[in-house]
């Protein structure tokens, strides 16, 4: 098992340092976030997209839900036709050379099975797949019969799986309450199907998060120390972070780790835009 601390080896910015700037006139990477609006700014679509742009990736959007939301909650939620999500698919695809996908909130079981089709007609590179299904706020993102969807179809085609433990909890359908049961839980997802399975540790009690990620290798845990306040948008923020990593030609352990650097560094740095506790990630 390898322990890694957080700032012993990442440069001063996650995508790039001074030498490695890119030349005007050349193309960034490209990646896709499959996932819903947030019209609070802070989370989803516009989260993911803020954070392509912080790492000199090309970020391309598809929209598969619409929520009402600020700093305090949802206030409700659309699913965006399945017709309509697959002309997006379809457009992004058909003009785009798509580096890496990133998945979040998608609402429903249909839109998961087609996602989940689209996905293995096209073939990306990279999938980094956030099983979002329930808000910081409590409101749910996922509707309860989608999880069979996510787990038969979308799960299985993952290079990467971020869920945190109450999403863990509903894939698997078990508390995960000690560090054992969640090493037991991190290889039952790869068992799902999943490449490799980031269990993010923000839910569990103590002054230290602990991260546990899970691939071929085994398992690696990436600590730090718990921040003071409510972060909004971390986990989808971590998702398309990873994402961008690969698509910038990282592995996926050495994405997880500067993804989850990257995170913390913006959470540490955020600020409070509106009324609610929530802290925006600064990117």
């Amino acid at each position: 098992m390898l322990r890694t601390g957080l700032f012993d080896w990442i440069p001063a910015f996650a995508g790039m340092t001074s030498k490695s700037k890119v030349p005007k006139n050349s193309a960034p990477p490209i990646a896709l976030t499959i996932a819903g609006s947030d019209s609070g700014g802070g989370a989803g679509i516009q989260a993911d997209l803020k954070t392509f742009h912080a790492y000199n990736v090309h970020g391309l959007s598809v929209i598969a839900a619409i929520t009402s939301q600020n700093t305090r909650g949802v206030t409700a939620v659309h699913s965006v036709p399945i017709k309509h999500i697959r002309s997006q698919i379809e457009a992004v695809f058909d003009d785009f050379p798509i580096a890496a996908v990133k998945t979040g909130m998608l609402g429903n079981a249909a839109t998961v099975r087609l996602v989940a089709k689209e996905l293995r007609k096209r073939k990306p590179a990279w999938l980094v797949v956030d099983p979002v299904m329930i808000a910081t706020s409590g409101s749910r993102l996922l509707d309860e019969d989608a999880i069979d969807a996510m787990v038969n179809e979308l799960i299985p085609l993952a290079d990467v799986l971020t869920p945190n433990l109450p999403e863990a909890e509903a894939l698997l359908g078990q508390p995960l309450r000690t560090a054992k049961q969640m090493t037991q839980a991190g290889e039952a997802l790869r068992a799902l199907g999943a490449h490799t399975v980031l269990l993010k540790g923000g839910h569990a009690r103590g002054g230290e998060i602990v991260d546990r990620y899970f691939d071929e290798r085994g398992l690696m845990e990436i600590r730090h120390t718990r921040l003071p306040r409510e972060g909004h948008g971390t986990g989808c923020t971590l998702a398309s972070a990873i994402a961008a990593e690969l698509a910038n030609g990282h592995t996926p352990r050495s994405a997880i780790r500067r993804a989850t650097a990257y995170v913390h560094r913006a959470l540490k740095q955020g600020y409070r835009p509106g009324g609610g506790p929530a802290y925006v990630l600064r990117h």
